[in-house]
């Protein structure tokens, strides 16, 4: 529920990080603003408001082999009329659900979502299981965070039937030098909802990660030997015990 903390590179991230590990990924950019698409350079007419739409499948608005076992789906900035053009559709909230249902051949699905609880919002904590909730180092950061909660609360109350949980609370742009991370940091593991998810150290603040942005670069292929590099690695590897348990847990339970 806040701009800049984070959203798309943590999604970037996380699917192209699982990707290199060859799992089989697809990223899906629910964020009319599009960075994705800006983020990796990628181009496509085809985007996921056609998809949602009804006027193309789902498989026509993937763009292949963004990187080696990783697809995208982008969204550009037509999307905000979304809302209005979805209106009088039944129970709109789980289109991307019903739409994207026969994407079956991947491994995980990351989706970046905009900062804000619009339908586009729910239709993506509808269609996903996990939510990662990247906090940048400032108060208005951890209020926003506090929102995400909130809105998650309303989805798990409103669709008891979907299973939807916490993964993480990613503080990121960390910097412990300064008073502001620390105040942040103490104000994150104080808080009970989010201090119980709180995933730590998060990602240091890095120059690295604005450099590799602008080179439509991942960090671990612009500064695969930097600070951010090392902390994205290690939330990834995070990432990948929690599902690897939930899936033994699972299997188990069946």
């Amino acid at each position: 529920m806040k701009g800049g903390v984070g959203k798309t590179t943590t999604a970037v991230h996380l699917a192209a990080g699982f990707s290199s590990r060859g799992l089989r990924v697809l990223l899906i950019d629910a964020d009319p603003q599009g960075n994705v698409g800006h983020m990796l350079d990628v181009r496509s007419k085809h985007t996921l408001r056609e998809c949602l739409l009804g006027d193309i499948s789902p498989t026509e608005a993937i763009v292949p082999r963004v990187r080696p076992n990783l697809d995208v789906i982008v969204l550009t900035t037509e999307a905000f009329s979304l809302e209005r053009q979805l209106a009088g559709v039944t129970q709109r909230e789980t289109i991307m659900t019903r739409r994207l249902s026969a994407l079956d051949r991947y491994d995980l699905v990351f989706v970046d979502t905009s900062p804000a609880m619009n339908l586009l919002t729910f239709n993506a904590l509808l269609f996903s299981s996990a939510v990662v909730i990247p906090v940048a180092m400032d108060l208005m950061a951890v209020i926003g965070a506090r929102q995400t909660l909130n809105g998650i609360r309303e989805v798990q109350e409103l669709w008891p039937d979907r299973r939807l949980e916490v993964l993480a609370v990613l503080p990121t742009m960390v910097n412990h030098v300064t008073n502001a991370s620390r105040a942040t940091l103490q104000a994150i593991a104080g808080d009970a909802r989010l201090g119980a998810h709180l995933y730590q150290p998060g990602i240091r603040q890095c120059l690295d990660l604005t450099y590799a942005a602008a080179n439509h670069q991942t960090i671990w292929e612009y500064a695969p030997r930097s600070r951010a590099a090392d902390d994205f690695t290690a939330f990834l590897d995070f990432v990948d015990s929690a599902i690897t348990s939930d899936r033994s847990m699972v299997a188990h339970a069946h």
